[in-house]
């Protein structure tokens, strides 16, 4: 591998970092443009543990958009420990620890997740997207919470199927 190739591994490896890092903000600063611009365009697979799969990315900025940016849910998406896998110029995968944590006052429930992400980049245009982006969940918190503000552990260990 010549230098020049080197560096342009290095300048890709943290253009896909950085792109990890907009869509989780994105998703925690309930922006659905932003969350949108880091799905590749036509093809985008999105297929997260207690959720429906999407094969695109306006499918799955809909649900996003309607979930995710109700009032009364804030979320925090800690990604984490990525490792970044090039096979080629234009094609690489990652994968990523996520601690998940959400408030969500209409229901009064506390989540925490520990989750997995596996995930597919593709270079085209001139610029990373995220192809595939896949999740499984390791673990999961879940607190009710009483008209007194007082939480109370409703889930413990793995996370219920029916959960998302």
């Amino acid at each position: 591998m010549t230098l020049e190739q080197r560096l342009q591994r290095l300048e890709d490896d943290r253009a896909i970092r950085d792109l990890k890092a907009r869509y989780l903000r994105a998703c925690d600063t309930k922006d659905p443009e932003a969350v949108r611009d880091c799905l590749l365009p036509v093809g985008a697979v999105i297929a997260y543990d207690g959720f429906p799969a999407f094969a695109d990315r306006e499918a799955f900025v809909a649900v996003y958009a309607e979930m995710g940016c109700a009032p009364g849910i804030f979320d925090i998406h800690h990604g984490a420990n990525g490792v970044i896998a090039f096979a080629g110029e234009d094609r690489a995968t990652g994968q990523w620890s996520l601690l998940f944590h959400n408030i969500n006052l209409a229901s009064q429930m506390l989540t925490q997740m520990g989750v997995e992400y596996d995930d597919v980049y593709v270079k085209q245009g001139g610029r990373w997207w995220i192809a595939e982006t896949r999740s499984r969940r390791l673990s999961c918190l879940i607190h009710s919470v009483d008209g007194e503000g007082r939480p109370t552990v409703a889930v413990m260990g793995d996370a219920p199927e029916n959960f998302g």
